[in-house]
């Protein structure tokens, strides 16, 4: 059994729960080593105090369960059958009681959770993200490996948008010559959609790449992040081209200053909430407040947005291999926007950035 499972298995005894059933892919992978997505088939891990631990998965990638390294029970289903059926025998089978059970709150459909409960006599319900989101903010050296790799993967990705830059060139080209680059790298999947924003479109904190041409005078904002062995990294660069205002200066600076400050306080033991703080009151101070509207960051990890949340309400406390990111922005309709992005790994006596591309202001010819 491996380590992670007997942590749950652990903490089910420790707080009396009978059974947890977890679905969500992100934590399936966790725990199994397992990913895929199942799309609407329902595919979940059954975990017990004391009996073996099974796994249901459509009856397509029952194989790939096993190749994963899974060495309990597997239970596959076709289309025409109800895998709650065979759920059944199996829960029947290890003669669980079920007076008190565990799911994902905030993944568990509706119809899923009841198909869950009817399997027990009315159990008491116990959430167990709270507990998957605590083993999984602290990254083992095996992830961290792989998520420096990911993150270099990021760095090449803004090379790459920014060595395709020229006057008249449109975002989507831009785009799709980063997303192939990285496809011949060997890259299948981007964290999420690829925001490549020139202008004024950078302005907009989630834009929408489009047809926009490229044009002296320019901010272009690169925002970006590949999936690499089921581990996400995520990089924001804010470029100007060919000039740049003074005022284009001064927004990217207080930027610039912000993300620093953030950084420098990313230490273990210090409050989470307190990395916002930092540069949302540079960038007040600045005269942009108004102008920053989002979070200074969020944990990175299988997904690219994850536990925990980096608001100034968060007042938890940063640990030794916490994984998150640092991003404040400023966003000037008109003029345009700024941010600065940067992958954090917590080391035992402060941080270290994962990503690494240049962040000083660069003016690309």
């Amino acid at each position: 059994m491996n380590q992670r499972i007997e942590m749950l298995k652990n903490w089910l005894k420790e707080a009396k729960i009978d059974a947890a059933f977890i679905n969500s892919t992100e934590n399936v992978f966790y725990l199994t080593n397992f990913h895929t997505d199942p799309h609407e088939r329902l595919m979940g891990l059954f975990v017990f105090q004391e009996e073996e631990p099974f796994i249901v998965v459509p009856g397509m990638e029952a194989r790939q369960v096993k190749d994963a390294g899974w060495g309990n029970e597997v239970i596959g289903y076709s289309d025409h059958e109800d895998p709650w059926h065979f759920i059944k025998q199996s829960i029947h089978k290890r003669n669980v009681k079920g007076s008190k059970v565990a799911f994902e709150n905030e993944v568990l459909t509706y119809g899923r959770s009841q198909a869950f409960l009817d399997l027990f006599d009315s159990p008491a319900i116990v959430n167990v993200e709270d507990k998957l989101n605590e083993m999984r903010v602290v990254k083992d050296e095996k992830e961290i490996e792989i998520m420096r790799r990911a993150a270099k993967m990021a760095d090449f990705g803004v090379e790459v948008g920014v060595s395709a830059l020229e006057e008249g060139i449109t975002e989507m080209e831009v785009l799709a010559k980063i997303e192939y680059e990285l496809k011949k790298q060997g890259i299948r999947e981007m964290s999420f959609s690829t925001m490549v924003l020139f202008g004024e479109k950078s302005g907009d904190p989630h834009g929408n790449p489009g047809d926009r041409r490229l044009k002296a005078g320019d901010f272009v904002l690169f925002d970006l992040g590949v999936v690499l062995e089921g581990y996400t990294s995520d990089i924001t660069r804010t470029f100007a081209y060919k000039s740049v205002s003074d005022k284009q200066k001064e927004i990217y600076n207080t930027v610039l200053k912000a993300e620093l400050a953030s950084l420098e306080a990313s230490k273990p033991g210090n409050r989470i909430g307190d990395l916002d703080q930092i540069a949302r009151d540079i960038i007040s101070d600045a005269g942009y407040g108004d102008y920053f509207p989002h979070r200074i960051g969020h944990g990175l990890g299988i997904n690219v947005h994850e536990f925990p949340s980096m608001s100034h309400l968060n007042d938890g406390i940063i640990k030794t291999g916490m994984t998150y990111t640092i991003e404040p922005g400023i966003y000037v309709p008109e003029i345009g926007g700024v941010r600065i992005e940067d992958d954090v790994l917590i080391t035992e006596d402060g941080y270290e950035t994962l990503t690494k591309f240049p962040k000083d202001l660069q003016i690309i010819e």
